[in-house]
């Protein structure tokens, strides 16, 4: 399953959650610092890495 950052408006604590594809859309998460509902989804960078040389 994928792990999606988000970032507390409030306070601007920036965690991680891990969360099913499907259920990325409906989750409603509160801040585990403050306990803020205003959280919000922030960009992540990735790397795939292959087996494969080119």
């Amino acid at each position: 399953m994928p792990t999606y950052q988000y970032r507390c408006e409030k306070c601007g604590h920036v965690f991680e959650h891990v969360e099913h594809i499907a259920e990325h859309e409906t989750v409603r998460l509160t801040c585990p610092k403050c306990g803020s509902p205003a959280v919000q989804h922030t960009p992540t960078r990735f790397f795939a890495q292959t087996s494969k040389k080119s």
